[in-house]
């Protein structure tokens, strides 16, 4: 009675799948194939040439009604009845899975594409949403004259194995400096090897231990029951959920595929950046580059058809006695012959449990990494034959190299809590648990996991540089002597030795200069300066004047140089300036003739109109001299105060400066002064004399 009741429930009971693979060695870069479980971009730009996976198992269990220590289990008569801690709530769950992967092997096309091949076995199973009050009734031994009540809600299960045949294609896409993206996709075949599912509606069972009157005093149990039940199976499933065998089932097919896409920041690109000959960037891919690495993936796109299998539903309101239950062979036969089949059908189809992935990589220090891991289920946990991931959070520290890899994951699983585990890599060798060191240190552990496998890596080696000339010898055309990038790794040659190359020579076959590109300075005006040197290479100069010819402003046949004048025509013998014309004493007597003949109105600076012609003959006589420079003198009688006389004076002879530079005589080479009557040349007793003494002189300055 107890195990068909615990079957019924199974089968009732939802199911969505949980299960994690390889927790913490899919972080590692040197995990090969195995990353395209993760991120199908993960197998270009890798630390591998090749990667042939031979065997790797990865097996999970989890679950939020049962917990335990694994020490205890180990070193102890321990009762997984009595000593467990069992934690029954309105919604448990049991879940869990089993993910083969078998002979799969990646390469490289190119520098920046690789393939792989891959075959994996997977099977996943759980219950979900069952009372947990309700199982801990049935998993006791209890007494069968106890009564139990059986009550749940909406329920779904799902359990499904399956085989995948795949191939994957990883390109880069950028690789410019600080940032590198690439990304890759998987397709792949899926061969259905067997599937049960069940959904229910409002399912409730009522047992009763005496319920029913046999007759002679004796009685059996009832059990009444209401809800609906649709139960679907693959063809290789015959009569009971037990009869679960892994095997290909004819007309089980379906397609599939992965997407994934990841970005990697190198901030220090300069450092292991090398060019070939056409300018690409090249990096060696023996190195882990980035400092900060972004994968996101979407994996198991697709579905299985079960083209054979079926799905039948079934009412379940009733009441059945306790030996007819007993008396039916399995699931099947308790729904098709106790209960009314209100419905049948094709089975549907078996979906995959898509989900998204978000995986950050941060280098702390060389080979100490720290990585972050997310996993979202995109699958409906009401869509019936329909497996699902739990939301997932992992932080995985660990140390990296090319032959050993060390990590310690710690994740937090959606209805199982956190977990902590170790693995490590060690050549062809990979082993680990998501959950070890909980079990061995947590009186309370309710998740269990560990992988093991077997590859045969070819790892990338560190290309050569033989000359040490920055480009490697895959590169290099001259490996044994160190050259420049831009020319393939061969030394610039140069022609003539004068010491520039070649290809910065404009004189290849000709010694000359580095300043002048590889050629000699020539002399174009052939004036014996060089033309690097001439500020008047194309005409001849003088080597004091920087190459150019000194020049002759005046044009009087004196260089600029030499000339004192350089403005005016002049005489050699006075250094370029012109003769000066001497004012002679007949010159000067005649000057102030003319003067003393110059009249004002009486008692002002005011020049008579007779006085004109007078002082056109002075213009021209200062003109012929212009050089020369003249005072212009006034002078007064002693009529009058002597203030008077000095101001009239000064104002006289002002008057006449500006009649002549109005009239064309440069204003420089006159001045003006009065002398009122302090220079006399008659007796003021006498009008005669004071006659003599109102005059104007224009005098030669010396």
């Amino acid at each position: 009675m107890k195990k068909t009741i615990l079957t019924s429930l199974l089968v009732l009971g939802g199911l969505s799948v949980k299960a994690q693979s390889y927790i913490g060695y899919l972080s590692d870069n040197y995990s090969g194939v195995h990353g395209l479980i993760a991120n199908p971009a993960n197998i270009v730009d890798s630390r591998f040439k090749t990667d042939v996976n031979l065997v790797g198992v990865s097996t999970f269990f989890s679950n939020d009604y049962y917990g335990l220590k694994l020490g205890d289990v180990v070193t102890s008569d321990f009762d997984f009845d009595t000593d467990g801690k069992k934690y029954p709530k309105e919604n448990n769950n049991f879940f869990g899975n089993a993910d083969v992967m078998g002979p799969s092997f990646m390469f490289n096309i190119n520098r920046t594409s690789s393939l792989a091949v891959f075959t994996r076995g997977r099977v996943s199973y759980n219950v979900n949403k069952i009372n947990g009050t309700t199982f801990e009734n049935i998993s006791n031994e209890f007494d069968e004259n106890e009564d139990f009540i059986v009550d749940e809600d909406d329920l779904y299960l799902t359990a499904n194995a399956w085989a995948e045949v795949g191939i994957t294609y990883a390109k880069v896409f950028m690789n410019k400096e600080q940032h590198f993206l690439k990304a890759g996709v998987s397709l792949k075949y899926l061969q259905g090897m067997g599937n049960a599912y069940a959904n229910g509606e409002n399912v409730n069972i009522n047992y009763d231990a005496d319920g029913t009157d046999l007759g002679g005093g004796e009685t059996t149990g009832s059990i009444t029951s209401q809800g609906t039940v649709n139960y679907g199976h693959s063809d290789n499933i015959n009569d009971d959920f037990d009869d679960f065998e892994f095997e290909i089932v004819d007309g089980a097919t379906g397609f599939g595929a992965d997407l994934g896409v990841v970005y990697e920041w190198r901030p220090n690109y300069a450092s292991y950046t090398s060019k070939d000959s056409e300018g690409n960037p090249y990096a060696p891919k023996y190195l882990n580059k980035y400092k900060l690495k972004l994968g996101l993936s979407l994996t198991d796109l697709g579905s299985i058809q079960y083209k054979n299998g079926t799905e039948n539903a079934y009412d379940i309101t009733g009441t059945v006695t306790e030996d007819d239950f007993d008396n039916q062979d399995g699931i099947e036969d308790i729904l098709s012959t106790l209960y009314s089949q209100t419905g049948t059908g094709k089975a549907a189809k078996s979906a995959l449990p898509t989900a998204l992935h978000l995986n950050v990589d941060y280098n702390l220090h060389k080979k100490f990494y720290l990585n972050l891991n997310t996993d979202f289920s995109l699958s409906s946990n009401s869509k019936a034959n329909a497996n699902r991931v739990p939301t997932v959070a992992s932080i995985t520290p660990r140390f990296e190299s090319k032959w050993f890899s060390f990590y310690m994951p710690v994740s937090l699983i959606q209805g199982s809590g956190a977990q902590w585990g170790a693995g490590f890599r060690a050549g062809p060798l990979y082993l680990g648990s998501g959950s070890v060191l909980s079990l061995l240190m947590s009186d309370n552990s309710k998740a269990a996991d560990v992988y093991a496998g077997l590859k045969i890596p070819v790892y990338q080696g560190k290309p050569k540089d033989k000359d040490d000339d920055g480009v490697l010898d895959k590169m290099d055309d001259c490996p044994q002597e160190s050259g420049p990038i831009e020319n393939n790794g061969c030394p610039w040659p140069d022609t003539d030795g004068d010491q520039v190359w070649d290809k910065d020579d404009n004189c290849p076959q000709e010694v000359g200069e580095i300043e002048n590109n590889g050629c000699p300075w020539i002399d174009t005006d052939g004036d014996s300066i060089l033309d690097k040197d001439d500020k008047c290479p194309e005409e001849a100069g003088d080597a004091a004047n920087n190459g150019c010819p000194w020049p002759d402003t005046d044009g009087d046949g004196i260089l600029d140089k030499d000339d004192n004048c350089i403005d005016k025509n002049g005489t050699v013998a006075n250094n370029g300036c012109p003769e000066i014309v001497q004012v002679t004493a007949e010159v000067q007597k005649k000057l102030n003739d003319y003067a003393k003949t110059i009249l004002f109105n009486s008692g002002t600076a005011s020049i008579k109109a007779e006085s004109t012609s007078a002082l056109v003959d002075i213009i021209n006589i200062l003109k012929e001299y212009p050089d020369a420079k003249f005072s212009v003198e006034g002078h007064t009688d002693s009529i009058g105060s002597k203030a008077t006389n000095q101001q009239l004076s000064e104002a006289r002879a002002l008057s006449v400066k500006d009649f002549l530079v109005k009239n064309g005589v440069d204003a420089f080479r006159l001045s003006a002064v009065g002398y009122g009557e302090d220079k006399p040349i008659a007796t003021n007793m006498y009008k005669d004399g004071r006659a003599k003494n109102r005059r104007v002189e224009i005098n030669l300055v010396k």
